[in-house]
């Protein structure tokens, strides 16, 4: 709970340029000569870049922390399912306690593959592979399923050993912060950057590097209705003048938060917990009897241990114009649109 405070005060303090952040200043340049030399590494060949035989779409983000990139992966596939692809998707499975390349199954556990590949596979109905390397994760999933025809790559956008054809960048309503690397800042590498295309909640940051700077707004919200583990579901609204407990253990829950107070509830108790926190060892006190809201990322752990907890599932709102230029993109790299 400490670590989390402190995490969302740093947070804060990269939207304008502190004191704390002139201090930290020298650190970020650092960090970015090292980013930098990297990036490099790869472009020159000291660093092996691996290229697979299928697209490869790429969705991640430039600063730290949570910018929606979960359910703007989901989106993709639904988009390429409904233009007739065969798309597969590969990710780190970060949290995880396993270490190897594996599958998602219907059977997995967030322990065992990552609470996001899980809510994605759960989500989409495709291939999700596993592994540290994204590289491993693509050949073992072209391996096993040589239909697939264009592979999503969630949370790689630094990920340069996989080679990418297509790039999404997603910005949360903070956008690029006070535009410094960290720690100074929240950027992972300096923006603007070449990508192909960027959705952003919020202000839209300034436009991209590149010959596709293409920027579309993202809207987020939660859905009408909640679900526990049972698939019993209830309207959100039903819950209006009811004081509810909301957990988030994301790298924003008080966005999560202030989504509930946002359609019209009473948020009485909140817990924000570490991003990707197993909730091991979080329990509820016995007296509460308030109802108990999560996230749907968190649902899968929390579930075992409360199963009448409510899942809200996050929907995101993307322009078709931002599909329509994603169609464009792929049929530059040789993938035809639907059969």
């Amino acid at each position: 709970m400490a670590g989390n405070a402190t995490s969302s005060a740093l947070r804060q303090s990269w939207q304008r340029r502190t004191a704390l952040g002139w201090v930290l200043w020298p650190v970020s340049l650092l960090y970015g000569a090292l980013t930098g030399l990297r990036r490099w590494g790869y472009r020159l060949g000291v660093f092996k870049s691996t290229r697979i035989p299928v697209p490869v779409i790429t969705v991640g983000n430039v600063i730290a922390g949570g910018a929606g990139k979960t359910p703007v992966t989901i989106a993709i596939v639904e988009h390429l399912k409904s233009q007739g692809y065969r798309p597969g998707v590969v990710s780190r499975g970060y949290g995880r306690q396993t270490r190897d390349c594996r599958a998602v199954a219907t059977t997995s556990t967030a322990s065992e593959v990552g609470d996001e590949p899980l809510l994605i596979a759960a989500a989409v109905q495709v291939p999700v592979f596993v592994a540290s390397q994204r590289v491993e994760a693509a050949q073992a999933l072209l391996a096993a399923h040589p239909e697939v025809d264009v592979i999503v790559c969630d949370d790689a956008l630094q990920h340069l050993a996989l080679q990418r054809d297509i790039e999404v960048c997603v910005f949360n309503s903070d956008g690029v912060g006070n535009g410094w690397l960290l720690p100074a800042g929240p950027l992972r590498e300096p923006w603007p950057r070449a990508v192909d295309l960027v959705l952003f909640a919020g202000a839209p940051p300034r436009s991209p590097a590149g010959p596709h700077p293409a920027q579309f707004e993202l809207k987020r919200t939660l859905s009408d209705q909640l679900r526990d583990a049972t698939g019993r579901t209830v309207e959100l609204t039903s819950l209006r003048g009811t004081p509810v407990h909301a957990v988030a253990a994301v790298a924003r829950p008080e966005e999560f938060f202030g989504m509930l107070r946002d359609r019209g509830l009473t948020v009485a108790a909140q817990d924000a917990l570490p991003d990707h926190y197993d909730f091991a060892d979080w329990t509820r006190r016995p007296t509460e009897s308030a109802p108990l809201l999560c996230t749907e990322k968190d649902a899968t752990k929390l579930w075992p241990r409360q199963p009448d907890a409510l899942a809200a599932k996050l929907e995101v709102d993307i322009p078709a114009a931002f599909f329509q230029q994603l169609d464009a993109l792929l049929k530059r790299y040789h993938l035809p649109l639907a059969r």
